[in-house]
């Protein structure tokens, strides 16, 4: 089989190697693979400033989706042929967090090859309604935002979501929040996004390039600020997601693409308006359960930026990094 690998960090030091088929063991499932879609935490691995402890070489990317090629002695929760996708933390099947275990991409081997190799117990059964490109943008992106809009916040219908951005995770967020009957703001720097945005049922559209002061714009739009703040865009915007959100809301921390640090982020405000400020980090097997079968029944299709052939790995990943995807940017590798 062909496999990518990362062998220094730095995009050009990928490259696609012939790597022995591996067969499965004891409870565990071999599967061929479709396609695989990509994260920011992507591009921060193979740069090295995810963890530059990591070792290599290593294959990349968590998200993918394919067909159970082979099964080992005992297993029985899924069969040769049924559609899957691993998940994103293996082993992380329920509870609250997953801290300590190590994810799909880094450092253990992802999904940026012709087959992967994994325990029953760590893959989910798709929608047969899906592509495979649609399929393979789930488990990190879809999950995150799932897990934080109903396992973190609770929304419910009538609540005032921010979402900030139109990538995979920020449009996702949109999608769900739509399905649970929220009103829905969501910012971006551009109007074209924007109205894109509205397209999938954005309430309410704020250009932050032409607003550096959107949090209290938003503010205004809800009446008294948002329930819940989906923040994706880290220390850059953080300090404007607490001045949108109203007294006691929730403010779902989950993405860093302007950054990690703070240093603008007055505390004050958080505490004396109670404020909360939840963590996020991607989701357990049944909350992606949960979300497939609601995707399955509303027949929820995911928004895709952009294709590239398996041979173009490099080229996806720079055309993510470049800022401007609106939706997910997926690899096909098989059929």
């Amino acid at each position: 089989m062909r496999a990518w690998r990362l062998e220094a960090f730095g995009r050009g030091n990928l490259a696609l190697r012939e790597a022995e088929t591996p067969a499965p063991g004891p409870g565990q499932v071999l599967v061929r693979m479709a396609a695989a879609s990509l994260n920011y935490r992507d591009l921060l691995i193979v740069d090295g400033s995810y963890d530059p402890r990591m070792r290599l070489p290593a294959v990349p990317l968590s998200d993918g989706a394919g067909t159970v090629a082979a099964i080992g002695e005992g297993v029985t929760r899924v069969a040769v042929g049924d559609r899957v996708a691993p998940i994103f933390v293996p082993g992380w099947h329920a509870g609250d967090n997953a801290e300590g275990r190590p994810a799909l991409g880094g450092p253990l081997p992802g999904v940026a090859a012709e087959y992967h190799l994994c325990a029953a117990e760590d893959v989910v059964r798709l929608p047969g309604h899906l592509s495979w490109a649609e399929a393979a943008t789930l488990p990190c992106a879809a999950v995150t935002a799932w897990h934080a809009l109903f396992g973190h916040a609770r929304v419910r219908p009538g609540d005032r979501v921010l979402i900030l951005g139109t990538g995979g995770a920020a449009l996702f967020a949109l999608q769900f929040a739509k399905l649970a009957g929220a009103e829905v703001a969501i910012t971006s720097g551009s109007d074209a996004k924007l109205e894109r945005a509205r397209a999938l049922g954005a309430d309410h559209l704020v250009n932050y390039a032409a607003d550096p002061r959107w949090g209290a714009t938003v503010k205004r739009l809800f009446g008294d600020g948002a329930d819940v703040v989906v923040e994706l865009g880290g220390g850059g915007t953080i300090a404007q997601s607490v001045r949108a959100v109203r007294r006691g809301g929730t403010v779902l921390l989950i993405g860093s693409v302007t950054g990690g640090r703070a240093a603008d982020l007055d505390l004050v405000p958080v505490f004396m308006r109670g404020v909360r400020l939840q963590g996020v980090s991607v989701g357990h097997r049944d909350a992606f359960t949960a979300m497939l079968r609601a995707i399955g029944h509303h027949r929820l299709r995911p928004v895709i930026d952009a294709e590239f052939p398996f041979e173009r790995l490099p080229d996806a990943l720079a055309h993510l990094a470049g800022g401007g995807a609106f939706g997910k940017v997926v690899v096909t590798i098989g059929d």
